[in-house]
């Protein structure tokens, strides 16, 4: 499966315990390689190939982990937070304990948010050089139309040294029936802060509700309820990474 480990590292990784802990499970000999007691934490083991076992319970080692969160407002796009849930705290059966959001989305958007420690991958996905798409749907305050479609089409100033990126704006619904809302799709390349807000703000509308849908091939389940989460497919890792050019 891939190179030698330490047993520690594999424990650790696996969210069996800190190093230390994990020591102590050794010393009292509840660690088990290939139906022998494990004697030291530095003993390699070969991911795959080796058979652990916690007491009776075998320890079976996953390398890379990609999931697909439907994000739901008010939990932060991070790893740790003092204040706010996170992101990674809703993906209960995860194997591995380095998960981290590809990219991030705002605490009061929700939607489409892949969870994954495969660095490799998310710092292709996130690359601007790569023009990877992402859309979302959302409510705006005011009436969105054609002028706004080629303003976005054109790169906007949101207050930075460079314009935006050309966007593409979908009119759903913009009406007065809607009382002055407007119901769009956009598809941005990028991922400044606040991107999609700060450039309806540019046009003097302003953003209600933000819900990503897709990410490049990457389509949020319909299935999945805010804060609900699977792993994603076979399939589904494999258009990612084609669309990388990851092996």
């Amino acid at each position: 499966m891939g190179k030698a480990i330490r047993l520690d590292k594999y424990l650790a990784d696996m969210k069996v315990g800190s190093r230390a802990e994990v020591k102590q499970l050794i010393r009292k000999g509840r660690i088990t390689v290939d139906d022998q007691p494990a004697t030291k934490p530095e003993q390699k083991i070969e991911p795959g190939v080796s058979r652990v076992f916690l007491d009776r319970e075998e320890i079976g080692y996953v390398e890379k982990e990609y999931w697909m969160l439907n994000k739901p407002m008010g939990v932060v796009s991070a790893t740790e937070d003092k204040q706010f849930a996170t992101v990674v705290s809703l993906i209960k059966d995860a194997k591995r304990k380095d998960l981290f959001p590809v990219g991030r989305l705002d605490k009061d958007t929700e939607g489409l948010l892949l969870l994954t420690n495969d660095g490799s991958l998310a710092h292709h996905l996130l690359s601007p050089k790569k023009h990877v798409d992402k859309t979302y749907f959302a409510r705006i305050e005011g009436i969105v139309t054609n002028e706004d479609v080629k303003a976005f089409e054109e790169g906007l100033d949101i207050g930075e040294e460079k314009k935006t990126m050309p966007a593409g704006l979908e009119i759903l619904e913009s009406e007065d029936l809607l009382e002055g809302q407007s119901k769009i799709l956009v598809t941005i390349q990028e991922g400044k802060f606040h991107q999609v807000k700060r450039m309806f703000e540019a046009v003097g509308k302003k953003v209600l509700f933000l819900r990503r849908i897709s990410m490049g091939p990457l389509v949020l389940d319909e299935r999945l309820k805010p804060g609900e989460a699977r792993k994603l497919t076979k399939e589904e890792i494999q258009l990612l990474k084609s669309l990388t050019r990851i092996s």
